[in-house]
Protein backbone atom coordinates (compact mmCIF):
# COMPACT_ATOMS: atom_id res chain seq x y z
CA UNK A 1 0.00 0.00 0.00
CA UNK A 2 1.79 3.19 1.14
CA UNK A 3 5.17 3.79 2.76
CA UNK A 4 5.27 4.37 6.50
CA UNK A 5 7.44 7.45 6.77
CA UNK A 6 5.23 10.55 6.85
CA UNK A 7 3.32 12.40 9.54
CA UNK A 8 1.17 15.49 9.02
CA UNK A 9 2.53 18.39 11.04
CA UNK A 10 -0.16 20.88 10.08
CA UNK A 11 -2.78 21.57 12.74
CA UNK A 12 -6.38 20.65 11.93
CA UNK A 13 -7.42 24.24 12.58
CA UNK A 14 -5.08 25.47 9.86
CA UNK A 15 -6.60 23.02 7.39
CA UNK A 16 -10.08 24.21 8.28
CA UNK A 17 -9.06 27.83 7.79
CA UNK A 18 -7.58 27.08 4.36
CA UNK A 19 -10.77 25.29 3.33
CA UNK A 20 -12.92 28.33 4.09
CA UNK A 21 -10.85 31.04 2.43
CA UNK A 22 -12.78 33.64 0.49
CA UNK A 23 -12.69 33.11 -3.30
CA UNK A 24 -9.62 34.71 -4.83
CA UNK A 25 -7.63 34.68 -1.56
CA UNK A 26 -4.68 32.29 -2.01
CA UNK A 27 -3.68 30.18 0.97
CA UNK A 28 -0.32 30.72 2.61
CA UNK A 29 2.33 28.11 1.93
CA UNK A 30 1.54 24.92 3.80
CA UNK A 31 4.27 22.54 4.99
CA UNK A 32 4.03 18.90 6.06
CA UNK A 33 7.01 17.50 7.97
CA UNK A 34 8.08 13.96 7.06
CA UNK A 35 9.41 11.93 9.97
CA UNK A 36 10.11 8.24 10.03
CA UNK A 37 6.71 6.58 9.97
CA UNK A 38 3.22 7.29 8.57
CA UNK A 39 1.53 7.06 5.16
CA UNK A 40 0.71 9.83 2.68
CA UNK A 41 -2.66 10.26 1.02
CA UNK A 42 -3.39 12.98 -1.52
CA UNK A 43 -6.99 14.23 -1.48
CA UNK A 44 -8.30 16.41 -4.29
CA UNK A 45 -11.03 17.75 -6.55
CA UNK A 46 -11.53 17.57 -10.30
CA UNK A 47 -9.86 15.84 -13.22
CA UNK A 48 -7.84 17.92 -15.65
CA UNK A 49 -6.69 21.52 -15.91
CA UNK A 50 -10.09 22.98 -15.08
CA UNK A 51 -10.24 25.42 -18.02
CA UNK A 52 -13.56 25.81 -19.84
CA UNK A 53 -16.20 23.11 -20.11
CA UNK A 54 -16.41 20.42 -17.44
CA UNK A 55 -17.56 17.28 -19.23
CA UNK A 56 -19.20 15.87 -16.11
CA UNK A 57 -20.64 19.28 -15.38
CA UNK A 58 -22.16 19.38 -18.87
CA UNK A 59 -23.74 15.98 -18.26
CA UNK A 60 -25.27 17.17 -14.98
CA UNK A 61 -26.49 20.42 -16.55
CA UNK A 62 -28.14 18.46 -19.36
CA UNK A 63 -29.97 16.19 -16.91
CA UNK A 64 -31.16 19.34 -15.11
CA UNK A 65 -32.79 20.56 -18.32
CA UNK A 66 -30.20 22.84 -19.94
CA UNK A 67 -29.79 22.68 -23.71
CA UNK A 68 -26.36 22.45 -25.27
CA UNK A 69 -26.27 26.14 -26.19
CA UNK A 70 -26.99 27.08 -22.58
CA UNK A 71 -24.26 24.72 -21.39
CA UNK A 72 -21.76 26.28 -23.77
CA UNK A 73 -22.65 29.82 -22.71
CA UNK A 74 -22.26 28.78 -19.07
CA UNK A 75 -18.76 27.38 -19.51
CA UNK A 76 -17.62 29.90 -22.17
CA UNK A 77 -19.24 33.16 -20.99
CA UNK A 78 -19.28 36.05 -23.42
CA UNK A 79 -19.08 33.89 -26.53
CA UNK A 80 -21.46 33.50 -29.46
CA UNK A 81 -22.40 30.79 -31.94
CA UNK A 82 -20.69 30.75 -35.33
CA UNK A 83 -19.79 28.39 -38.16
CA UNK A 84 -16.69 26.49 -39.27
CA UNK A 85 -16.08 23.83 -41.89
CA UNK A 86 -13.51 22.64 -44.38
CA UNK A 87 -10.95 19.87 -43.98
CA UNK A 88 -8.54 19.19 -41.15
CA UNK A 89 -5.23 17.33 -41.21
CA UNK A 90 -4.74 14.89 -38.32
CA UNK A 91 -1.43 13.24 -37.47
CA UNK A 92 -2.00 9.51 -36.83
CA UNK A 93 0.56 8.72 -34.18
CA UNK A 94 0.02 4.94 -34.16
CA UNK A 95 1.54 4.59 -37.63
CA UNK A 96 5.21 4.74 -36.76
CA UNK A 97 6.51 3.24 -40.03
CA UNK A 98 7.57 5.24 -43.08
CA UNK A 99 5.26 3.26 -45.34
CA UNK A 100 1.50 3.82 -45.47
CA UNK A 101 -0.42 0.55 -46.00
CA UNK A 102 -4.18 0.17 -46.54
CA UNK A 103 -6.56 -2.62 -47.46
CA UNK A 104 -7.83 -2.71 -51.04
CA UNK A 105 -11.43 -1.58 -51.48
CA UNK A 106 -13.80 -0.43 -54.27
CA UNK A 107 -13.22 3.15 -55.36
CA UNK A 108 -9.66 3.33 -54.04
CA UNK A 109 -7.57 5.99 -55.78
CA UNK A 110 -4.07 7.42 -55.41
CA UNK A 111 -2.75 10.82 -56.29
CA UNK A 112 0.24 13.09 -55.85
CA UNK A 113 -0.47 15.81 -53.31
CA UNK A 114 1.32 18.25 -55.62
CA UNK A 115 -1.37 17.71 -58.26
CA UNK A 116 -2.11 15.63 -61.32
CA UNK A 117 -4.64 12.98 -62.17
CA UNK A 118 -5.88 10.37 -59.70
CA UNK A 119 -5.07 6.73 -60.36
CA UNK A 120 -7.96 4.27 -60.14
CA UNK A 121 -6.19 1.54 -58.19
CA UNK A 122 -9.12 -0.87 -58.06
CA UNK A 123 -9.30 -0.78 -61.84
CA UNK A 124 -5.53 -0.96 -62.36
CA UNK A 125 -5.03 -4.05 -60.17
CA UNK A 126 -8.40 -5.56 -59.24
CA UNK A 127 -6.82 -8.58 -57.50
CA UNK A 128 -4.61 -6.56 -55.17
CA UNK A 129 -5.22 -7.16 -51.44
CA UNK A 130 -3.11 -4.30 -50.08
CA UNK A 131 -1.83 -0.96 -51.34
CA UNK A 132 1.19 0.94 -50.08
CA UNK A 133 2.83 4.34 -50.42
CA UNK A 134 6.60 4.07 -50.05
CA UNK A 135 8.84 7.17 -49.80
CA UNK A 136 11.71 7.33 -52.30
CA UNK A 137 14.81 9.49 -52.52
CA UNK A 138 14.45 12.67 -54.50
CA UNK A 139 11.11 13.62 -52.90
CA UNK A 140 9.13 10.93 -54.70
CA UNK A 141 6.51 8.37 -53.67
CA UNK A 142 6.07 4.82 -54.94
CA UNK A 143 2.60 3.30 -55.27
CA UNK A 144 2.90 -0.43 -54.57
CA UNK A 145 0.36 -3.26 -54.47
CA UNK A 146 0.32 -6.75 -53.02
CA UNK A 147 -1.27 -9.89 -54.34
CA UNK A 148 1.22 -12.56 -53.27
CA UNK A 149 4.21 -10.23 -52.90
CA UNK A 150 4.72 -6.48 -53.15
CA UNK A 151 5.02 -5.05 -56.67
CA UNK A 152 5.35 -1.50 -57.96
CA UNK A 153 2.61 0.18 -59.97
CA UNK A 154 4.08 3.64 -60.46
CA UNK A 155 6.09 6.50 -58.95
CA UNK A 156 4.82 10.05 -58.45
CA UNK A 157 6.51 13.32 -57.49
CA UNK A 158 6.34 14.53 -53.92
CA UNK A 159 3.99 13.24 -51.24
CA UNK A 160 1.03 11.01 -52.11
CA UNK A 161 -2.33 10.07 -50.65
CA UNK A 162 -4.99 7.38 -50.93
CA UNK A 163 -8.76 7.91 -50.76
CA UNK A 164 -12.05 6.27 -51.72
CA UNK A 165 -14.46 9.15 -52.22
CA UNK A 166 -14.94 9.68 -48.48
CA UNK A 167 -15.60 6.01 -47.73
CA UNK A 168 -13.48 4.56 -44.92
CA UNK A 169 -10.01 3.19 -45.55
CA UNK A 170 -8.47 0.53 -43.31
CA UNK A 171 -4.98 1.59 -42.30
CA UNK A 172 -2.52 -1.02 -41.07
CA UNK A 173 -0.28 0.10 -38.21
CA UNK A 174 2.18 -1.81 -36.03
CA UNK A 175 0.08 -4.20 -33.98
CA UNK A 176 -3.25 -3.85 -35.81
CA UNK A 177 -5.42 -1.71 -38.05
CA UNK A 178 -7.88 1.18 -37.88
CA UNK A 179 -10.38 2.66 -40.34
CA UNK A 180 -10.56 6.35 -41.27
CA UNK A 181 -12.79 8.51 -43.40
CA UNK A 182 -11.28 10.96 -45.88
CA UNK A 183 -7.82 10.61 -47.38
CA UNK A 184 -4.71 9.02 -45.89
CA UNK A 185 -1.62 10.99 -46.80
CA UNK A 186 2.04 10.01 -46.67
CA UNK A 187 3.32 13.45 -45.63
CA UNK A 188 6.85 14.79 -45.34
CA UNK A 189 7.60 16.51 -42.02
CA UNK A 190 9.47 19.79 -41.96
CA UNK A 191 12.63 18.22 -40.56
CA UNK A 192 14.28 14.90 -41.33
CA UNK A 193 15.46 13.15 -44.47
CA UNK A 194 13.59 12.86 -47.75
CA UNK A 195 12.55 9.34 -46.71
CA UNK A 196 10.87 10.41 -43.46
CA UNK A 197 7.08 10.37 -43.65
CA UNK A 198 4.13 10.75 -41.28
CA UNK A 199 0.67 9.35 -41.91
CA UNK A 200 -1.89 12.17 -41.90
CA UNK A 201 -5.66 11.82 -42.18
CA UNK A 202 -7.12 14.63 -44.31
CA UNK A 203 -10.82 14.66 -43.44
CA UNK A 204 -13.80 16.98 -43.28
CA UNK A 205 -14.19 18.75 -39.94
CA UNK A 206 -17.54 17.16 -39.07
CA UNK A 207 -16.40 13.69 -40.15
CA UNK A 208 -13.36 14.17 -37.94
CA UNK A 209 -15.61 15.09 -35.00
CA UNK A 210 -17.41 11.73 -35.25
CA UNK A 211 -14.12 10.06 -34.35
CA UNK A 212 -13.49 12.51 -31.49
CA UNK A 213 -16.70 12.86 -29.46
CA UNK A 214 -17.05 9.08 -29.01
CA UNK A 215 -13.55 9.02 -27.47
CA UNK A 216 -13.93 12.09 -25.28
CA UNK A 217 -17.19 11.33 -23.40
CA UNK A 218 -19.37 8.27 -22.71
CA UNK A 219 -21.70 7.68 -25.66
CA UNK A 220 -24.66 6.93 -23.36
CA UNK A 221 -24.65 10.44 -21.86
CA UNK A 222 -27.53 12.87 -22.31
CA UNK A 223 -27.89 14.06 -25.95
CA UNK A 224 -27.53 17.71 -24.91
CA UNK A 225 -24.23 16.96 -23.15
CA UNK A 226 -23.01 15.13 -26.26
CA UNK A 227 -23.97 18.12 -28.40
CA UNK A 228 -22.13 20.50 -26.09
CA UNK A 229 -19.04 18.29 -26.39
CA UNK A 230 -19.38 18.18 -30.18
CA UNK A 231 -19.43 21.97 -30.43
CA UNK A 232 -16.56 22.36 -27.95
CA UNK A 233 -14.41 19.82 -29.81
CA UNK A 234 -15.24 21.35 -33.21
CA UNK A 235 -14.37 24.79 -31.87
CA UNK A 236 -11.10 23.55 -30.37
CA UNK A 237 -10.12 22.00 -33.71
CA UNK A 238 -11.04 25.11 -35.70
CA UNK A 239 -9.03 27.32 -33.32
CA UNK A 240 -6.00 25.03 -33.46
CA UNK A 241 -6.14 24.85 -37.25
CA UNK A 242 -6.24 28.63 -37.51
CA UNK A 243 -3.59 29.48 -34.93
CA UNK A 244 -0.89 26.80 -35.21
CA UNK A 245 1.64 26.23 -37.95
CA UNK A 246 2.74 22.61 -37.75
CA UNK A 247 3.24 22.33 -41.48
CA UNK A 248 2.03 18.94 -42.69
CA UNK A 249 -0.73 18.53 -40.06
CA UNK A 250 -3.12 20.62 -37.93
CA UNK A 251 -3.76 18.38 -34.90
CA UNK A 252 -2.55 15.10 -33.45
CA UNK A 253 -4.85 12.24 -32.42
CA UNK A 254 -3.87 12.03 -28.72
CA UNK A 255 -4.94 13.95 -25.63
CA UNK A 256 -2.11 16.38 -26.36
CA UNK A 257 -4.60 17.74 -28.91
CA UNK A 258 -7.92 15.84 -28.97
CA UNK A 259 -8.32 12.07 -28.77
CA UNK A 260 -9.35 10.83 -32.23
CA UNK A 261 -10.18 7.26 -33.19
CA UNK A 262 -11.44 7.67 -36.75
CA UNK A 263 -14.28 5.69 -38.29
CA UNK A 264 -13.50 2.62 -36.18
CA UNK A 265 -14.49 4.40 -32.97
CA UNK A 266 -17.64 6.13 -34.21
CA UNK A 267 -20.85 5.53 -32.20
CA UNK A 268 -24.38 6.30 -33.37
CA UNK A 269 -25.31 8.56 -30.44
CA UNK A 270 -22.20 10.74 -30.62
CA UNK A 271 -22.35 10.90 -34.42
CA UNK A 272 -25.95 12.11 -34.06
CA UNK A 273 -24.70 14.89 -31.78
CA UNK A 274 -22.19 15.94 -34.43
CA UNK A 275 -24.88 15.94 -37.12
CA UNK A 276 -27.31 17.89 -34.91
CA UNK A 277 -24.72 20.66 -34.42
CA UNK A 278 -23.24 20.55 -37.92
CA UNK A 279 -20.67 23.30 -38.42
CA UNK A 280 -21.41 25.07 -35.13
CA UNK A 281 -18.58 26.62 -33.10
CA UNK A 282 -18.29 29.10 -30.23
CA UNK A 283 -16.82 32.42 -31.30
CA UNK A 284 -15.48 35.66 -29.90
CA UNK A 285 -15.20 38.66 -32.23
CA UNK A 286 -16.24 36.35 -35.06
CA UNK A 287 -13.43 33.82 -34.58
CA UNK A 288 -13.42 30.34 -33.07
CA UNK A 289 -12.37 30.43 -29.42
CA UNK A 290 -9.80 28.31 -27.61
CA UNK A 291 -12.52 25.96 -26.34
CA UNK A 292 -10.59 24.03 -23.71
CA UNK A 293 -12.44 21.32 -21.82
CA UNK A 294 -11.66 18.83 -19.08
CA UNK A 295 -13.31 15.87 -17.42
CA UNK A 296 -14.27 17.60 -14.16
CA UNK A 297 -13.73 21.07 -12.71
CA UNK A 298 -14.08 19.80 -9.15
CA UNK A 299 -16.50 22.63 -8.42
CA UNK A 300 -14.34 25.56 -9.60
CA UNK A 301 -13.21 26.20 -13.15
CA UNK A 302 -9.71 27.64 -13.42
CA UNK A 303 -8.69 30.76 -15.28
CA UNK A 304 -7.33 30.21 -18.78
CA UNK A 305 -5.56 32.52 -21.21
CA UNK A 306 -8.71 34.30 -22.42
CA UNK A 307 -11.59 36.21 -20.80
CA UNK A 308 -14.06 33.48 -21.79
CA UNK A 309 -12.10 31.00 -19.65
CA UNK A 310 -12.64 32.53 -16.19
CA UNK A 311 -12.24 31.02 -12.75
CA UNK A 312 -15.79 30.57 -11.43
CA UNK A 313 -17.86 28.36 -9.18
CA UNK A 314 -19.18 25.41 -11.20
CA UNK A 315 -22.60 24.58 -9.79
CA UNK A 316 -23.06 21.53 -12.01
CA UNK A 317 -19.89 19.53 -11.35
CA UNK A 318 -20.88 17.91 -8.04
CA UNK A 319 -23.29 14.97 -8.32
CA UNK A 320 -23.19 11.26 -7.40
CA UNK A 321 -22.26 10.18 -10.94
CA UNK A 322 -19.03 12.21 -10.97
CA UNK A 323 -16.30 10.12 -9.36
CA UNK A 324 -13.73 12.87 -10.01
CA UNK A 325 -15.40 15.70 -8.11
CA UNK A 326 -13.74 14.29 -4.97
CA UNK A 327 -10.87 11.83 -5.16
CA UNK A 328 -8.20 10.17 -3.04
CA UNK A 329 -4.86 8.85 -4.27
CA UNK A 330 -2.45 7.03 -1.93
CA UNK A 331 1.25 7.63 -2.53
CA UNK A 332 4.47 7.23 -0.51
CA UNK A 333 7.68 8.99 0.34
CA UNK A 334 9.54 6.19 -1.46
CA UNK A 335 7.72 7.04 -4.67
CA UNK A 336 8.43 10.74 -4.25
CA UNK A 337 12.10 10.03 -3.58
CA UNK A 338 12.24 7.83 -6.70
CA UNK A 339 10.82 10.63 -8.85
CA UNK A 340 13.11 13.29 -7.37
CA UNK A 341 16.22 11.39 -6.17
CA UNK A 342 18.26 14.60 -5.84
CA UNK A 343 16.46 15.43 -2.57
CA UNK A 344 17.72 12.30 -0.79
CA UNK A 345 15.56 11.18 2.15
CA UNK A 346 12.31 13.21 2.06
CA UNK A 347 11.81 15.38 5.16
CA UNK A 348 9.05 17.84 4.17
CA UNK A 349 6.50 18.77 1.48
CA UNK A 350 5.32 22.34 0.95
CA UNK A 351 2.54 23.59 -1.35
CA UNK A 352 2.36 27.24 -2.43
CA UNK A 353 1.24 29.62 -5.20
CA UNK A 354 -2.35 28.37 -5.09
CA UNK A 355 -4.88 30.12 -7.31
CA UNK A 356 -7.16 31.17 -4.44
CA UNK A 357 -10.34 29.45 -5.60
CA UNK A 358 -12.01 26.81 -3.45
CA UNK A 359 -10.97 24.54 -0.60
CA UNK A 360 -7.38 24.68 0.70
CA UNK A 361 -6.80 27.87 -1.29
CA UNK A 362 -7.38 26.25 -4.68
CA UNK A 363 -5.08 24.67 -7.24
CA UNK A 364 -1.40 24.25 -6.38
CA UNK A 365 1.17 26.22 -8.37
CA UNK A 366 4.38 25.00 -6.73
CA UNK A 367 5.42 22.02 -4.61
CA UNK A 368 8.68 22.23 -2.69
CA UNK A 369 10.19 18.89 -1.74
CA UNK A 370 12.93 18.97 0.88
CA UNK A 371 15.16 16.09 1.89
CA UNK A 372 18.47 15.29 3.51
CA UNK A 373 20.37 16.18 0.30
CA UNK A 374 18.54 19.38 -0.65
CA UNK A 375 15.31 20.87 -1.98
CA UNK A 376 13.59 21.03 -5.34
CA UNK A 377 10.69 23.17 -6.56
CA UNK A 378 8.35 21.46 -9.01
CA UNK A 379 5.23 22.81 -10.64
CA UNK A 380 1.85 21.61 -9.48
CA UNK A 381 1.35 20.10 -12.94
CA UNK A 382 4.59 18.11 -12.80
CA UNK A 383 3.77 16.86 -9.30
CA UNK A 384 0.32 15.84 -10.53
CA UNK A 385 1.46 13.96 -13.61
CA UNK A 386 4.45 12.22 -12.08
CA UNK A 387 2.45 10.96 -9.09
CA UNK A 388 -0.68 10.05 -11.07
CA UNK A 389 -2.97 12.66 -9.50
CA UNK A 390 -6.14 13.81 -11.26
CA UNK A 391 -5.60 17.56 -10.90
CA UNK A 392 -3.49 20.19 -9.16
CA UNK A 393 -6.32 20.96 -6.72
CA UNK A 394 -5.24 18.85 -3.76
CA UNK A 395 -4.06 18.69 -0.18
CA UNK A 396 -2.13 16.15 1.85
CA UNK A 397 -3.44 13.86 4.57
CA UNK A 398 -1.68 11.33 6.72
CA UNK A 399 -3.07 8.35 8.58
Amino acid sequence: MTSSRVRLSLLATALAAAATLAPGAPAAATTWQVPGSASITVVGHGNGHGHGLSQYGAQRAATKGLGYRQILRYYYPGTSSGKAGGAIKVLLTADTSRDLVVAARPGLTARSVAGGRSLDLAKARPKARLWRITPLAGKRSAIDFKTGSWRRLTVVKGDAELSAGGRPLRLFVPGGSHAYRGALRSASPRSGTSLDRDTVNVVGLDAYLKGVVAREVPSYWHPQALRAQAVAARTYAAFDRATTNRGHYDLCDTDACQVYGGFTDEVASTSAAVDATRGQVQTKAGKAIFAQFNASSGGWTSAGAFSYLPAKVDKYDAFPGNDFHDWTVPTSDARIEAQWPEIGDLTSIETSDRDGHGAWGGRVGTVTLTGTDGSVDVTGDDFRFLLGLYSTWFTIRVS
